[in-house]
């Protein structure tokens, strides 16, 4: 049975931070680290090429927000690394496909991180509170580099994301009330030039205290790829972003739910821009449809149950809303890495690890309330 990602308490400025995530991570910090580090010395990517790509974000973060580098800087100080490696894992999906080779991001396209993501509607749940969640699908191995990271902010709300270790966000909420998850998302407009980090951007819709600030930075922040984006509020209201590099298109709810999956949906993008995603994610068309389906009957009484309920779907596994560890076309592992259920109103997220296999969810919370974290599978 795997573990429970730990979590991991920061507060202070920036660069406090960032060291004491770095001491607190440091194992996961560096396993994460080697794990991509190897695949870049698979694809023939040397230290000297890695390093200068990684240079080529600093200018393109430092405009976008200047604190995230003394953050980056104490990750590194904390765990006893270089600050290059810890800016590789915030930036690692432009990183790896900016590279100069042409031929290696035809490579790395089987590679891209799938997701089905859900939110249910206030006014659809049995409690009237919001439900927003996630199954994130990657490399198998994250289970055990992924992190659950709370912040303590003086200048403005407090975080809780669940995150690759040395991450500054992923999947998570704030105590505004605003909560953010990401789907992969491919088109033809990808990669033609370096934009904000993708991880970076939702790290900057967590620190927004206004929803209108939020939904800013993902609408109108230049990115290297495409990209999914649903970012909601306690207050019932969630919009769903499918991002283009230099253009952004707006799914709402229907009948008080809104899913997504890794294919664009809107047919304004679709009169566009050329979806390339459903290369590698034929199963993308029907984990959206299912989702939804499995969710519809229970519309007025939606409870978390239904939700990790529908998420842990197994129907034509294992090319299914749930994966089990299996290959994939590069005979990597992938699995569904974690199912994340939050609940912004209740400042809670729960977590499982490789549900697929069985796991049970552990609760987190926003507040600083040991009691409030603990197993919930019962």
């Amino acid at each position: 049975m795997p573990e429970a990602f730990p979590l991991i308490d920061v507060s202070g400025d920036p660069g406090e931070r960032g060291r004491q995530y770095g001491r607190q991570a440091e194992a996961r910090i560096r396993k994460g680290i080697g794990h991509y580090g190897a695949q870049l010395r698979r694809l023939g990517l040397g230290a000297a090429q890695v390093r200068d790509l990684v240079r080529l974000y600093l200018p393109i973060i430092e405009d976008f927000d200047e604190s995230y580098i003394p953050e980056m800087r104490g990750i590194a100080e904390g765990a006893g690394l270089s600050f290059e490696e810890v800016l590789l894992l915030n930036a690692r999906t432009e990183i790896l496909k900016l590279a100069e080779k042409p031929a290696l991001r035809a490579q790395l396209a089987a590679c891209a991180d799938g997701c089905t993501a859900v939110a249910v509607m206030p006014g659809a749940t049995a409690d009237g509170a919001m439900i927003h969640a996630q199954n994130w699908d990657w490399k198998a191995e994250c289970a055990e580099t992924a992190v659950v990271l709370r912040i303590r902010r003086e200048d403005g709300p407090d975080i809780l994301t669940f995150t690759e270790a040395g991450g500054l966000a992923r999947s998570g909420m704030n105590s505004a009330g605003i909560a953010i998850t990401a789907n992969y998302l491919m088109s033809d407009r990808d990669y033609r030039e370096a934009g904000v980090p993708l991880a970076l951007i939702r790290r900057k819709v967590l620190q927004q205290e206004y929803l209108a600030h939020a939904m800013r930075a993902v609408y109108a922040t230049g990115k290297s790829a495409s990209n999914n984006m649903m970012v909601s509020h306690s207050g019932g209201i969630c919009i769903d972003f499918e991002c283009a590099p230099d253009e952004t298109f707006q799914l709402h709810p229907e009948n008080g739910l809104l899913v997504h999956a890794n294919h664009f949906a809107s047919a304004v993008a679709l009169s566009k821009l050329k979806d390339l995603g459903l290369q590698g994610f034929g199963d993308s068309l029907y984990r959206d449809l299912r989702v939804r389906d499995l969710l519809r009957p229970h519309l007025g009484r939606v409870t978390v149950e239904h939700v990790k309920a529908a998420l842990a779907d197994d129907y034509q596994t294992p090319f299914s809303v749930c994966r089990p560890i299996r290959p994939n076309a590069d005979d990597n592992l992938t699995a569904t890495v974690a199912t994340v259920v939050m609940r912004p109103a209740a400042g809670t997220m729960e977590v499982a690890p490789l549900p697929a296999h069985g796991s049970a969810f552990t609760r987190y919370a926003l507040a600083r309330d040991e009691a409030a974290t603990r197993a919930a599978a019962e």
